[in-house]
């Protein structure tokens, strides 16, 4: 394939989707004949620091691959690891497109805004002429199961909480809610607390909560999160950033606590029945949800929205309809994959069906062992295999849990099998180093609630 005066060459290509670039397999091309340097950092929270020196061309005939490669690179660091300030040492001309991509009314508008109002500062890109050093500041947490604990995990439809000594649920509880659809954040709240209540009934004391919930979390303080979605941005500022904060305070008064987002904290269960670090869970639903757990056993505070990060390079790949990009990961490792490949394997899906139907139309056909269904799940094994490779990049995992209603069943089974072949017979030098699979019973028996229950150590 070529792209910006690069040959690409792509051994395996998704059988529906020929036209698929992996962006890893762009990048390799790209700096096969780079040799100008650039340095990009991205800033976090607290002065953390992602922090990359690459190459470019610096030439004419690659100004726009040039472009294309450094956008593209300052994207996925700022959806793997977050942040609100751009350094770029180098390049003028690289610098300059990225000042103006993100801008209010720039190309990446709405990953201005996006980490803007997550960082609460204003997002800016600047030239620098010493390039910051990376710097982050991993925390252990989770496997902790000493004591009288209470775990709770906050879904779109249902809230969970588990009551939990010395590592045995003794209570446990499931109760349907509509949080994304309400508007008042007192709903909420009253919910987080009738919930942890019940499960403190089934304690004699409670040393530590732990809570599991959609969304970006930092310092325990909800950042950005889909449960509180129909909340006015005044309510949300006033009652929704602190809410875990005050309802464990409210209840229980001065324990120890912590808050994660729910893909990490599916990583340290994945961690705990795996009895080994090292773990990057991958949930493929709704959307791609993620979460890591580092090779110390430690949670890196990153953002993992994984979902946003750029994975083909294609020119005319998918649109994600909410941030209006092209090419990221939500349309290759959701339901909305099946849903785009479905047509193209000759399938027809009645266009009134939600996407959940729409995706039990073609599970229903591949437990049938429908041929066009088994096209579909070896196309997004295929997108899969590619796109490990690439995360590997910055992960360095051991471990990929392969989570989510996209890998039941047969289709599970089938898109494990071809991004396992397309590992091996594209990227052998991962062999021995990266092992995805399917959660096994001990997994499944961990529980989210429960593994968020281990979240906070005791002090002693």
């Amino acid at each position: 394939m070529k792209l910006y005066n690069l040959d690409i060459p792509v051994k395996n290509a998704p059988a529906l989707d020929p036209g698929f670039i992996p962006l890893g397999l762009f990048d390799r091309a790209f700096l096969k004949g780079a040799e100008k340097p650039l340095g990009l950092a991205v800033e976090r929270a607290g002065g953390e620091m992602a922090s990359v020196r690459t190459f470019i061309h610096g030439t004419p005939d690659y100004a726009e691959a040039d472009c294309y490669y450094a956008e593209r690179l300052v994207k996925t660091l700022l959806w793997l690891k977050g942040g609100w300030r751009v350094y770029v040492c180098g390049d003028e001309t690289v610098y300059n497109y990225l000042k103006a991509a993100y801008a209010d009314g720039g190309s990446q508008d709405f990953d201005y805004h996006f980490m803007g109002d997550v960082f609460q500062h204003p997002f800016e890109v600047v030239r620098t002429d010493t390039l910051p050093e990376a710097f982050d500041a991993p925390m252990a947490m989770g496997g902790h199961l000493e004591g009288c604990r209470i775990g709770f995990d906050a879904g779109g439809s249902d809230r969970k909480v588990s009551a939990v000594v010395d590592g045995e649920s003794v209570y446990s509880e499931e109760v349907v809610w509509f949080p994304k659809i309400t508007a008042d954040p007192d709903y909420h709240y009253n919910g987080i607390v009738a919930a942890l209540k019940s499960a403190a009934e089934h304690l004699p004391r409670v040393d530590a909560v732990g809570v599991s919930s959609a969304g970006i979390y930092i310092n325990n303080r909800t950042m950005n999160a889909s449960l509180f979605l129909a909340v006015p941005k005044e309510l949300y500022d006033l009652k929704v950033r602190d809410i875990y904060i005050r309802a464990i305070k409210d209840t229980f008064g001065d324990v120890p606590f912590a808050v994660l987002n729910d893909g990490d904290v599916s990583a340290i269960a994945g961690m705990m029945s795996l009895g080994e670090p090292g773990v990057l869970g991958i949930a493929m639903g709704t959307s791609e949800a993620v979460g890591f757990v580092d090779g110390e056993g430690r949670v890196t505070g990153w953002l993992n929205e994984l979902a946003f990060v750029p994975v083909d390079a294609a020119p005319d790949a998918m649109e994600d309809e909410w941030s209006h990009d092209i090419g990221c990961g939500v349309k290759y490792f959701s339901q909305d994959a099946v849903i785009k490949l479905a047509p193209r394997a000759g399938v027809e899906l009645d266009p009134e069906l939600s996407p959940a139907e729409k995706l039990k139309v073609v599970q229903k056909l591949m437990e049938a062992d429908d041929p066009r269904a088994a096209a579909i799940y070896d196309s997004i094994g295929t997108y899969l295999g590619h796109t490990l490779a690439y995360y590997y990049s910055y992960y360095q995992m051991k471990h990929v849990l392969l989570l989510g209603r996209v890998m039941s069943g047969k289709g599970g089974d089938r898109i494990l099998a071809e991004c396992l072949r397309v590992l091996h017979d594209e990227y052998p030098e991962l062999d021995g180093k990266l092992f995805p699979s399917l959660p096994d019973e001990k997994f499944r028996r961990v529980g989210q609630s429960a593994a968020a229950a281990s979240l906070p150590a005791i002090s002693k």
